[in-house]
């Protein structure tokens, strides 16, 4: 492929790549980063403190997540249109920041790529306003997601992808489950410690709490915390989810609301560490059911499954997500959707 002029466009909440929390700056940074080995021209549109061998640009110089200012809003739409007044210099440019770029990408003639990252999927007002741009191309992480919302002009599903090399292979299973998500009563926090206490399995907790979440973690989950059985160890940076990922004996993923993708299904079968989830969204589609993992409904299914996950093979977990779920598989479908849509097809 000749290489191509991209622009692409990820969010100011947090850091590209983010310190800790940050899923859809994670993906724009790897893909960046893979864009740029593969002789690309990427110009990165993210805060001023943002780490990437792509040019960066930016007019937001910290992440909005760690010095709020007073009209967060005024910086995000002056990032955008930092971005958009730039548009003649590239082939295309590639949004992740939800459907409020789509406003000026019906201004200018550059085309534009637009990943859901689960928000329309999640929130109906981003859905209602997606679905008012239904000839603008977009890309699905997930089969779940593009059900979900029928009617957009679909050019690809792409899957997130992970660095392999971030996430050390360990092939003995550890004692204890872990949950490892943002505080919210939709990822299920309150059930994980459910699990544990019904089945005498130690609980470690890893989670980025958002402002808006204090007063639930305080009032609902703090409470439930013994620091024996059940510890809470705060917001895991990548160093602390390698270690923690590799040294559980299953993730739990019991969200209440269907998941999008969910990265860190992913990250914990690249340490070998089995799933455990409910069947919501997408999580049939990355966790292979007694396999790399076990898909169920129930919390009575969740505890049998934790006594049958030290059964697994942490081997397979691995081999699933280099065969499907690895950086280089999640830009070369980027640059097929790229191509389609710049084909015009």
């Amino acid at each position: 492929m000749i290489p191509l002029r991209i622009g692409i466009l990820a969010p100011v909440t947090w850091r590209t790549p983010p310190r800790r929390y940050g899923p859809w700056e994670q993906v724009a940074s790897h893909l960046a980063e893979g864009l740029v080995a593969r002789g690309h021209q990427v110009t990165l549109f993210a805060t001023g403190d943002s780490v990437t061998r792509a040019q960066l640009e930016w007019v937001v110089p910290r992440p909005l997540g760690e010095s709020p200012p007073d009209d967060p809003d005024l910086d995000q739409f002056l990032h955008m249109v930092h971005a958009f007044r730039q548009a003649g210099r590239f082939d295309l440019i590639h949004n992740h920041l939800n459907w409020q770029p789509l406003l000026f990408a019906e201004l200018v003639a550059t085309p534009v790529v637009t990943t859901l990252h689960g928000a329309a999927m999640l929130e109906p007002a981003s859905r209602r306003a997606f679905l008012r741009f239904p000839h603008r191309p977009c890309v699905a992480i997930s089969q779940a997601e593009r059900d979900a919302v029928p009617g957009l002009d679909y050019v690809a599903t792409v899957p997130n992808g992970i660095e392999l090399e971030r996430f050390t292979f360990r092939d003995r299973p550890g004692e204890y489950l872990l949950f490892l998500a943002r505080m919210h009563p939709a990822k299920g926090p309150d059930l994980a410690i459910e699990v544990a206490r019904r089945t005498g399995r130690r609980l470690v907790m890893a989670a980025h709490i958002p402002p808006d979440q204090e007063a639930y973690f305080e009032q609902e989950i703090r409470p439930l915390i013994d620091g024996e059985q059940i510890r809470f160890v705060g917001e895991a940076g990548p160093a602390a989810r390698d270690r923690l990922m590799g040294g559980a004996l299953a993730l739990l993923h019991l969200v209440r609301q269907p998941e999008p993708f969910g990265l860190t299904l992913a990250e914990a079968q690249a340490c070998g560490t089995p799933v455990i989830g409910f069947d919501r969204g997408s999580v049939r589609e990355v966790v292979a059911h007694g396999e790399t993992g076990f898909v169920v409904e129930t919390l009575e299914r969740v505890c049998s499954a934790v006594e049958q996950a030290v059964r697994l093979s942490r081997a397979a977990c691995r081999q699933r997500v280099e065969r499907f779920y690895t950086v280089d598989r999640m830009v070369e479908g980027y640059l097929a959707a790229y191509e389609r849509v710049l084909s015009g097809g």
